[in-house]
């Protein structure tokens, strides 16, 4: 592990930070003045071998030998992504905000309790570890990502194009990336070094699409009052992309197609002939054959954009990259806004692969966009996911999957309990009925005393979904006492005797004992680090403070 950069003139703080960062197994390297850190930088830029770069630097704000901002300042130009802690005696608001304006991780005022510095430190090697692993990946992401088997075939079209200027039409739902797809297609092939035009038909006015692809001369309207150049012109020797090309009018698609028979054009206003060197990709949502049967499309220009034809599948058609994209595009949304990227819970992953996004891609954008700037936590839990999703019905398949336990022909609802362990074909009925509580004699046990033994059985549809097997799992007490429950199906079964009991105020009692089971095992998980803890919660470090307080917790202290 790289050495965590100590610079303080105090030799008494680097000791003690020396100290307890070994204890830690961190390594060290320790300065008395920002020259030295400085110098020692310089022989790392110039590659010396025996020399290994910092994970962390941590700094003292005023020395003899310089000040600590003026170093994290050159110390942000040589190595940007370093966290940097700023350290000072002088706990005033105006040093603090100086170090944060220069980029500093964190700002420690002296003196500092050592713990929550070690902490701290800790904490900022993670946020640098992050940094390098998500520095590869970003290096390593390709512009389209997809490993379900559609997007494959997608992939291996794209490569075998990459050596021809062939007309390419994409269709595909909106949102679900055809432009991506075109800019693939210009990077991959002979006119890559050429520029790439991209031009939405059905975003632009019919009296001025014309003049948009074409160009006009000097005069040739009202307001046309200097020449300009088309989209064709612009795109001259390199690729023109034609969006939504099932919407553009059908006066327009005349010109259009004469371009691609000819390969030349007039200007609005025009009278000499522009030859076009472009190659020309299309995309569409529309049926075009149908637009065609319709009239509403020339049937020779789309057998003349129709030369090779690229289908991109909707999203809800490769579920399995909803993850992948997920991730990637939550990484994309945190280094727009300058945050850091936040982390998604395996059990909101699995509702959004279940949600059918109408908006396809372009949508699971919108939701990470959404959840950077509206999700609470670090790390993102079902609970906050937009409504859009959470609304969403699940589909018929994945309630099917979440509820893989097949029952046995039931009993009626009004059967007693004693009638359905002799009317049961399986011996889990006989072993599970002397859990139950016995009825009254000369009485069945009805659907309100079935609940109440068996509300474990209840509610097999997935993710809180009402399942249609809920009635018939009530009836069937007896065989759902014998399969094990889940923390979800206890939980239940505490709140029930709670409820049922008069317990005042079951809320709180329930979210306290809770909170503390949770708290204490993300503790021991951590070996006492509040931080860490915090970290892996998905919570923050005041939160994490006050809820050991508020709940009388004894948690070990830091090491």
């Amino acid at each position: 592990m790289k050495p965590i950069w100590l610079v303080d003139d105090d030799p008494s703080i680097r000791f003690v930070l020396e100290k307890a960062l070994a204890r830690e197994n961190l390594p060290t390297r320790s300065f008395t003045h920002p020259r030295e850190v400085l110098d020692a930088l310089a022989d790392i830029t110039a590659g010396d071998p025996a020399r290994q770069s910092p994970q962390v630097l941590v700094s003292d704000i005023r020395m003899p030998g310089g000040s600590g901002l003026q170093l994290l300042e050159k110390v942000r130009e040589l190595q940007p992504g370093l966290p940097v802690i700023i350290m000072t005696a002088y706990s005033d608001l105006d040093s603090a905000v100086s170090a944060f304006q220069r980029g500093a991780f964190e700002y420690l005022p002296k003196p500092f309790d050592l713990p929550k510095a070690v902490e701290l430190i800790r904490r900022a090697v993670e946020e640098s570890q992050r940094e390098e692993v998500t520095e590869v990946r970003q290096a390593a992401t390709p512009e389209m990502l997809g490993q379900a088997p559609a997007m494959q075939d997608v992939f291996r079209a794209i490569g075998r194009l990459s050596q021809s200027q062939v007309t390419v039409l994409i269709t595909g739902e909106s949102g679900s990336g055809k432009e991506l797809v075109a800019r693939a297609l210009h990077k991959h092939s002979p006119v890559a070094d050429g520029p790439f035009v991209a031009i939405n038909t059905a975003a632009i006015p019919k009296d001025l699409l014309e003049s948009e692809l074409f160009g006009h001369e000097r005069g040739a309207f009202t307001g046309a009052q200097t020449q300009r150049r088309g989209r064709f012109e612009q795109a001259e020797g390199g690729t023109l992309f034609l969006d939504e090309i099932g919407d553009m009018p059908f006066d327009l698609q005349t010109r259009l197609l004469r371009v691609l028979s000819d390969g030349q054009f007039y200007r609005v206003g025009g009278h000499a002939a522009v030859k076009a060197h472009v190659r020309v990709i299309a995309a569409t949502h529309q049926d075009l054959e149908r637009r065609v049967k319709e009239g509403g499309f020339r049937e020779d220009l789309f057998h003349r954009l129709n030369v090779i034809r690229l289908r991109l599948p909707a999203l809800r058609e490769r579920h399995e990259d909803v993850p992948m994209l997920t991730r990637h595009f939550l990484q994309q949304s945190a280094r727009q806004l300058g945050v850091e990227p936040k982390r998604i819970s395996d059990a909101a992953l699995a509702r959004l692969e279940q949600f059918a996004f109408p908006g396809n891609v372009r949508q699971l954008e919108n939701i990470c966009h959404w959840l950077t700037v509206m999700a609470p936590a670090q790390t993102v839990s079902t609970q906050d996911l937009p409504p859009e999703v959470l609304e969403a019905p699940a589909p018929r398949d994945a309630v099917v999957r979440a509820a893989p336990i097949e029952a046995p022909v039931m009993p009626p609802l009004g059967m007693g309990v004693a009638a359905a362990v002799a009317a049961a074909p399986s011996a889990e009925f006989a072993a599970a009925a002397p859990s139950l509580p016995a009825a009254p004699a000369g009485q069945g046990a009805g659907p309100a005393a079935v609940a109440e033994a068996g509300t474990a059985g209840a509610g097999l549809g997935h993710a809180g979904m009402p399942s249609p097997m809920t009635d018939i799992a009530l009836a069937a007490a007896p065989l759902a006492a014998s399969i094990p429950l889940s923390w979800e199906q206890s939980l239940e079964t505490e709140a029930h005797k709670l409820l049922a009991g008069g317990q005042p105020e079951v809320w709180d009692a329930l979210m306290r004992r809770f909170e503390s089971r949770l708290i204490r095992t993300a503790l021991v998980a951590t070996h006492g680090r509040r931080m860490e803890a915090a970290q892996r919660l998905g919570i923050g470090r005041n939160t994490i403070t006050r809820k050991i307080q508020e709940l009388g917790l004894d948690a070990p202290d830091e090491a």
